[in-house]
């Protein structure tokens, strides 16, 4: 074949070029997720909580809620009776029982939490309807989607405990304190507002602050480059007393929005 009609050729595309091409903008549409939905055991507890009866505390119906999709949430503030309440988001809350926890030592605050696991979304529902909640309020997906569909300086408090450490480099990408993920965080907090985390994994702790520290829109509380002692408004779980007991540090940081 001539050189000719070797270019000639090269600028047709192909069905598989497109299909390709298709895929490939699918992926970055969907961006990297932080998360892996894994099949979790399912309790009784977490079963009763998935039930009718505790309906109240989804934002979404049955069907969104196991596909995951958020679409049209876009206002957490209107989830509740008092929207004007302060405004608490957690990320990746578990089981919930530390989310349920912070939600009834402070019920003058209003709770979302965000989560892709259905036994820990079930549990949570179970433990806040047997505490009696009324300013708690659960979604299943993901949070890097929710925050950019919410209003600007829209939560007061942000707060991500025992993220998934993604330990092996290759996977750091995933790693949900990174400065492309951390912008959208900033945008969704209001000035003055809060982003608290929780790890006890020391790396991950240490790359927050660096990330966090270079980020000018924030503030560390503790002083560039110091970790907090875990404050009192924070639980203290059973997986991290567990920790402590083996020896384990963990980490909190927690940096203020500046106002503009």
């Amino acid at each position: 074949m001539s050189t000719t009609d070797s270019t000639a050729h090269t600028d047709l595309p192909t069905t598989a070029d497109s299909d390709n091409r298709a895929a490939l903008d699918n992926r970055r549409h969907r961006g990297i997720q932080t998360f892996m939905k894994r099949k979790t055991h399912m309790g009784k507890k977490a079963q009763a909580g998935l039930q009718p009866e505790f309906a109240r505390f989804f934002v979404q119906a049955d069907d969104a809620r196991q596909a995951l999709d958020i679409t049209g949430i876009a206002d957490l503030r209107a989830l509740f009776a008092k929207p004007d309440l302060p405004l608490t988001l957690e990320i990746g809350f578990g089981m919930g029982a530390t989310l349920v926890q912070m939600a009834q030592a402070e019920p003058t605050h209003n709770f979302v939490g965000i989560e892709v696991h259905e036994a820990g979304l079930g549990n949570c529902a179970y433990l806040a309807g047997q505490a009696g909640l009324t300013n708690l309020k659960l979604i299943a997906g993901d949070a890097i989607t929710l925050l950019k569909q919410l209003p600007a300086a829209h939560i007061d408090t942000l707060q991500l405990y025992f993220p998934d450490p993604w330990p092996k480099k290759r996977h750091h990408k995933r790693r949900f304190v990174q400065p492309e993920r951390m912008a959208i965080v900033s945008r969704a907090l209001k000035p003055n507002g809060y982003f608290h985390a929780a790890t006890d994994w020391a790396q991950y702790a240490e790359d927050m602050l660096i990330v966090l520290d270079h980020m000018p829109e924030f503030c560390n509380v503790a002083g560039q480059g110091q970790f907090l002692p875990r404050p009192d408004f924070r639980p203290l779980t059973k997986f991290e007393q567990r920790g402590i007991n083996e020896g384990r540090a963990i980490f909190d940081v927690l940096y203020q929005k500046l106002a503009d």
